[in-house]
């Protein structure tokens, strides 16, 4: 049974946008304070917060400058995978083979 998609990507992509830019204003942040913290330049940030539109790799880098990091651990969570050293590990399907 699969979940009907409520959003747009790029509702999605906006949605994130200002969660950090609300985020980022909560820390009491410039977009030039959360570029130095970052590494990730201050016109990259406000794209970002405008459009949406960022790299993957900026993305991580303001979740770990904003202390929000672990937010990436839920993200394509594969529900099935061990939960301790003495679970049994599943076998996963190599690529262009059949179960």
């Amino acid at each position: 049974m699969s979940v009907p998609i409520l959003r747009s990507p790029m509702e999605v992509r906006m949605i994130i946008a200002d969660r950090v830019k609300r985020l980022r204003l909560q820390k009491n942040l410039s977009r030039e304070g959360l570029a130095k913290k970052s590494g990730v330049p201050a016109s990259t940030i406000k794209l970002f917060e405008t459009t949406g539109k960022i790299s993957f790799v900026s993305l991580v880098a303001l979740s770990f400058a904003l202390g929000r990091y672990e937010d990436f651990e839920e993200l394509f969570k594969i529900d099935d995978m061990p939960k301790s050293l003495f679970d049994k590990e599943p076998k996963l399907r190599k690529r262009g083979q059949k179960k």
